[in-house]
């Protein structure tokens, strides 16, 4: 029996730094790879992310038919659905990752880095997480956004695999995922440009094979454990506030494993940078740019919250079990970068609508 609640947010802290120092050494960031695709027609950095979900979704689905890892408690499948919290709260986390440049996973590589603005964006990305879990903006959520959700129970569940053999009467979680991630493998790997980029392709599989892990290690945990634990496999939103009440207060509680993770994220990225000698002191160049990652912080930290999850919580974890918030989440979160990406850019957040009306020549 596992009795060392250390052992928990150590194995999070482990599977961190693997991810960081290869999201680090690959420049592996979800804001980058979208601004990239859509000014600058490299399909680069979104295969790699591509790549890591399509890994993860592999790779979980096929350790849960081994019954390595248990994951039909993850909170991505509890009943119900919150279908407007999903959409409102990916608009926002979109928006504001558009205005910070990056998501709260990427402000941890940064600040591993030196990057002093992703110290402030953390900082105020957790604090409006715990605020809309549990503070003031959680009105909001509770009143306004909870109520609008749906309950699937009657129809197999939250997850596409569970909906699928509902309906069909047998078990399709596996093949289904095999189908997908083969397509998803394809368009990754039909760049030729894409499959000679050993930095990137490396830092898709990897990150996707930890998310796997993730979901291994805290189910066995939460299966053997004396305390409970949340079966969670990577997500850096929640997690961010958590960590931040560790640093203030003694809450009584030891650290979970996603505090472990953002450590180790940390400390991965501080790792590879100091190796490649990439270690640079960074801070706002005025109020204006500080103003700016203030209120994309706060954006990400309550949106995140409103839709469980961010581009890694839901882009790639909740997209590794299959819950049918995950396209609704990243569909929602890179229309509202979209958006903020044409507020900064285009002086309009619809510009992207002119761009699909315009002749084609």
């Amino acid at each position: 029996m596992i009795d060392s609640g250390w052992l928990l947010s150590l194995s999070g802290c482990l599977v961190g730094a693997i991810i960081g120092y290869a999201a680090r050494r690959s420049h592996f960031c979800t804001m980058a790879a979208l601004e990239r695709h859509w000014y600058a027609n490299d399909d680069g950095p979104l295969r790699a992310w591509v790549l890591a979900a399509m890994t993860a979704l592999v790779a979980t689905q096929l350790l849960s038919a081994a019954g390595i890892a248990s994951i039909d408690t993850s909170f991505y499948l509890t009943e119900p659905l919150p279908i407007a919290g999903a959409i409102i709260g990916g608009l926002m986390f979109g928006v504001g990752m558009a205005l910070v440049g990056t998501c709260g996973f990427g402000a941890l590589v940064r600040l591993g880095g030196g990057n002093l603005r992703a110290l402030v964006v953390l900082t105020g990305l957790g604090l409006a997480a715990l605020a809309a879990q549990r503070g003031v903006t959680a009105h909001i959520r509770a009143n306004l956004l909870d109520p609008l959700s749906i309950d699937l129970t009657d129809f197999g569940g939250q997850s596409l695999g569970a909906l699928l053999s509902h309906a069909s009467g047998l078990e399709t979680s596996l093949p289904l995922a095999l189908v997908i991630g083969a397509f998803g493998f394809y368009w990754v790997f039909r760049s030729a440009s894409f499959r000679a980029d050993r930095s990137r392709l490396s830092a898709g599989v990897i990150i996707g094979l930890c998310i796997a892990a993730g979901w291994v290690i805290t189910s066995n945990f939460a299966a053997q454990a004396y305390f409970p634990v949340q079966v969670e496999a990577g997500s850096f939103v929640m997690p961010v506030g958590e960590t931040i009440l560790q640093i203030i207060t003694v809450t009584g509680e030891l650290p979970d494993y996603g505090v472990g993770l953002v450590v180790g994220v940390f400390l991965g990225a501080a790792v590879s940078a100091f190796r490649s000698d990439d270690m640079r002191w960074e801070a706002c160049d005025d109020a204006r740019e500080l103003s700016r990652h203030l209120l994309g912080a706060f954006l990400m930290g309550t949106g995140g919250v409103f839709a469980l999850g961010c581009t890694i919580g839901q882009g790639v974890s909740a997209f590794s079990v299959m819950a049918i918030s995950a396209p609704i989440v990243m569909i929602s979160i890179a229309a509202g970068a979209r958006m903020g990406l044409g507020m900064l850019v285009e002086g309009t957040p619809f510009s992207f609508i002119a761009d699909w009306r315009a002749p084609k020549v």
